[in-house]
């Protein structure tokens, strides 16, 4: 099944949700995350509500449209100088590895290109992280090197504009 999907504001609401996920440690695999307790839901709506409002974040749910159903996650952060760091999970596991992210990542470089009018992305990623790597290759990320053993990527608005990301 494809599903469609579409990016709304995170809320406070959805630490409801969330927090499950931040107990996952599937999840959790091919980052640095490492949760040293159980996280509730009290302590997520904390976090959520310290960093909703920060001015150089701009974070998002991703949805699905069929479902109106909250699945993940894909936020830009330390925004400043025309540019920001991407940072994607998709925490309903049973929605792993159906083209999801790939829509959350154009959406968001779409909503970071041309409302931020940032002019670079860039992000790092496990080296065993398979599907993550496909998504952003995909989406016209470039590998930049490597730092403390993740791939970092890199794409530039122009490059996104002339490669016709815009209507994949």
């Amino acid at each position: 099944m494809t599903f469609s999907v579409y990016i709304r504001p995170l809320a406070l609401e959805d630490a409801q949700t969330s927090y499950l996920w931040r107990n996952d440690p599937q999840v959790w695999t091919f980052t640095n995350f490492k949760a040293t307790q159980r996280i509730t839901s009290k302590m997520e709506t904390a976090w959520l509500q310290e960093n909703l409002n920060k001015p150089d974040q701009s974070r998002f749910a991703i949805c699905l449209k069929e479902l109106d159903t909250y699945v993940g996650n894909i936020q830009l952060l330390d925004i400043r100088d025309k540019t920001a760091e991407l940072h994607l999970f998709i925490g309903n596991r049973l929605y792993w590895g159906k083209g999801i992210g790939y829509q959350a990542t154009m959406l968001i470089l779409k909503y970071a290109f041309f409302y931020k009018e940032l002019e670079s992305l860039h992000l790092r990623v496990h080296p065993a992280n398979v599907p993550a790597l496909y998504i952003y290759e995909k989406a016209g990320f470039e590998i930049t090197g490597e730092v403390d053993g993740l791939v970092k990527m890199k794409i530039l608005k122009k490059n996104f504009i002339n490669h016709g990301q815009l209507v994949k």
